[in-house]
């Protein structure tokens, strides 16, 4: 008898424990603050994660590509570069090789790219290293090291290969030539959202787009890999603009629910961005 009931007490015990690591686990998963934000882009069985605001710089620079009308191979070689020159992040100095480089690409106004300021600008650094690319003769069908020294003349230029499938991930996803393949995980916004910000970051990236704004959300007449390419863009973007939902070609990101797309309760075409409302 000692023996059973010493065993319902174990029972016991071990499922309060259960219960408690349940309650605790429910709630780290609910909390805000314990939250990794990161984007991460899908190619085949292979994922790749950039931070945000790395997300967010390789959104422009893949838009730009898409503006001017060029392959996605020249999104995935301008990545690689970026990633190799600046890890994605638009800073101000330089190194020894370059004490006078700056920006996403680490251009240098001594060897003519353009004043300290511009090359500062992502939108100018983009169209400048898009510039040089498209003057390298099939750069198209080049290994990603090729192309990319041809334009820039590195010290290192073996060192791009190294972010090549990361490049071809994230260029794909941003150029729309894969659908629903780019997720941002995120916390909810602090701030409301402005759906007028959205519209001048699409115009930026990608030029002149008709818009719709209604109530929060922003509404374009577009598809097919154009559609993508906002769509992810704007998942790429949500953490600045305080986007909370992204819906295109029938499927649908949420911000709140941070498990990627999904089908979409309204299947009309089109793109729509959804901004946070203003906390009461």
């Amino acid at each position: 008898m000692r023996r059973f009931r010493r065993a319902i007490v174990a029972v016991l015990a071990l499922a309060l424990v259960a219960g408690a690591i349940y309650a605790i686990v429910a709630v780290l998963q609910r909390s805000e603050t314990l939250v990794t934000e990161r984007c991460v882009a899908v190619a085949g069985s292979d994922t790749h994660e950039l931070a945000t605001d790395q997300a967010a710089n390789a959104s422009l620079i893949s838009a730009i590509s898409v503006q001017r009308g060029l392959p996605p191979r020249a999104a995935s070689i301008a990545l690689a570069t970026a990633m190799q020159e600046s890890r994605l992040r638009n800073i101000n100095y330089g190194d020894e090789a370059g004490p006078d480089s700056r920006g996403l690409f680490q251009q240098r106004p001594s060897q003519g790219w353009g004043t300290e300021a511009q090359v500062m600008d992502p939108v100018y650094a983009s169209n400048a290293f898009y510039d040089g690319l498209v003057k390298v003769p099939g750069f198209e069908t080049m290994e990603i090291t090729q192309a990319a020294q041809a334009v820039q003349r590195s010290a290192f230029p073996r060192a791009y290969a190294q972010h090549e499938a990361m490049g071809r991930a994230f260029a794909s996803a941003l150029t729309g030539h894969s659908e629903s393949s780019l997720n941002c995980e995120l916390r909810m916004p602090e701030a409301a959202g402005d759906p007028a910000a959205v519209v001048d970051g699409i115009t930026t990236a990608f030029g002149g787009h008709a818009a719709t704004v209604q109530g929060r959300s922003v509404q374009l007449e577009v598809a097919g890999t154009q559609a993508w390419a906002i769509a992810h863009w704007a998942v790429a973007n949500a953490k600045s603009l305080s986007i909370t939902q992204v819906d295109a070609a029938g499927q649908t990101w949420n911000r709140e629910k941070r498990d990627g797309w999904h089908a979409s309760a309204d299947p009309s075409g089109g793109v729509t961005i959804t901004v946070s409302a203003p906390t009461t």
